[in-house]
C-alpha cells in the first residue's frame, strides 16, 4: 500500500447471490463487530465515512434463478457490480485506499474493473494478485454449478458472459501476464485447461509447500508489480486453512496456514505497490464466535503495514 493512500475507504458489498450457500452477505457486519475501523485507526489511518452496496435479498431473486441459467442471478449481480466499480473509482479519484470488505467472490468483477480503469485512464496497467483456493476461472458455459463466485477471474481477463466483462470499459480488465493466482488447491477439471489456456501465472500449495511462502510471495509480487502501477489484491479467505478460518462456505483442507498468510500480507504491505485490496467469502453463520472475522482483520492489518516491530 503506497504511503500516499493513508485514508482507507471500506466499501460493504453484503453479497450471497453469487454462492451456493447462505451467508456471505453477512459478512461485512461481521467485520465490522470484530472491530475493523478500531483496528484500523490503531493504525494512525484515517478512515473514510463507510459506504454499503445496496444487494437484493436473495429471497426475493428466487424466481430469477432459472435452474437452467448457466450463469444465476447474473442481472442482479451485474448490477451490484456496477455500483460497487462506480464507489470503488470514486474512492481511488479522491486518493483513498479501497478495501472492499464481501460478500462473495463475484464483487471482484466491480472493484478490479474499477482499479484497472483508473489506472487505464492514466495509459497504466494494473497487476492482480489473486489468492484463493479457488481458480475461478469458469465461464457460464464450462461451470458446473452456474454460481458466478466460480467465475469473476474468467470475466476480469475478458472471457464469457460479454455484460460482465464490459463492466465500466469494454473488454478484459488486466492482461493474463499481470495476474498472478496463488493458493489453488481445488480446481474443477474444465477449469484445469482453461488455467492452463490462460497465461497467468499459478502457484499452488504444492508449490509454497516445496518453495516456501516467502519465495512464492515474493516472485508472485514481482511479477504483479513489473511493467503496472502496482497490483489489486483480491484475497478470498478460503485461500487459509480451514483451521485458520473456519467460517468461509467453501473451505477445503490443506491451505496457507496462520503465519504464512501474515507473512504473505506482510510482504504485500512492504512491496509499497498495492492500489485496492478485496476481503472476500467470510461466512460468520459458519464460524465459531467470530473468530473468522477477527482473524481477517488482523490479516488486513497486516497488508497495511502492521508490523511485529
Amino acid at each position: 500500500m503506497s504511503n500516499k493512500h493513508n485514508t482507507v475507504q471500506i466499501i460493504g458489498v453484503p453479497l450471497d447471490l453469487g454462492a451456493s450457500r447462505r451467508g456471505t452477505d453477512a459478512g461485512p457486519m461481521a467485520l465490522r463487530v470484530a472491530g475493523l475501523r478500531a483496528a484500523l485507526r490503531k493504525m494512525d489511518r484515517e478512515v473514510a465515512v463507510d459506504i454499503d452496496i445496496a444487494v437484493p435479498q436473495k429471497e426475493t431473486q428466487m424466481r430469477n434463478k432459472d435452474s437452467e441459467c448457466s450463469a444465476h442471478f447474473k442481472d442482479e449481480i451485474l448490477a451490484v457490480c456496477t455500483d460497487l466499480a462506480n464507489a470503488t473509482y470514486q474512492a481511488l479519484e479522491n486518493d483513498y485506499f479501497p478495501l472492499i470488505t464481501g460478500g462473495d467472490h463475484s464483487v471482484a468483477m466491480g472493484s478490479v474493473s474499477a482499479t484497472s480503469h483508473f489506472y487505464r485512464q492514466q495509459q497504466q496497467e494494473i497487476g492482480l494478485l489473486w489468492f484463493d483456493a479457488h481458480g475461478d476461472m469458469n465461464t457460464p458455459q464450462s461451470s458446473p454449478s452456474g454460481n458466478i463466485h466460480g467465475m469473476p477471474l474468467a470475466h476480469l481477463l475478458g472471457n464469457g458472459d460479454r455484460d460482465l466483462v464490459d463492466i465500466l470499459a469494454q473488454g478484459s480488465k488486466v492482461k493474463p501476464e499481470n495476474v498472478v493466482l496463488i493458493g489453488v488447491r481445488d480446481i474443477d477439471k474444465n477449469e484445469q485447461l482453461i488455467i492452463r489456456d490462460a497465461g497467468i501465472h499459478v502457484f499452488t500449495m504444492r508449490d509454497i509447500d516445496e518453495r516456501g511462502m516467502a519465495a512464492v510471495s515474493r516472485e508472485a509480487i514481482e511479477l504483479v508489480t513489473k511493467n503496472t502501477a502496482g497490483f489489486h489484491l483480491s484475497f478470498d479467505l478460503d485461500g487459509c486453512d480451514p483451521s485458520v478460518i473456519p467460517g468461509t462456505g467453501t473451505a477445503v483442507l490443506g491451505g496457507v496456514n496462520y503465519r504464512e498468510a501474515h507473512l504473505f500480507m506482510e510482504l504485500c504491505a512492504e512491496s509499497q505497490g498495492m492500489l485496492a485490496m478485496d476481503v472476500v467469502e467470510l461466512n460468520p453463520f459458519l464460524d465459531q464466535k467470530n473468530v473468522s472475522a477477527e482473524r481477517a482483520v488482523l490479516l488486513i492489518q497486516s497488508a497495511l503495514g502492521q508490523s511485529i516491530l
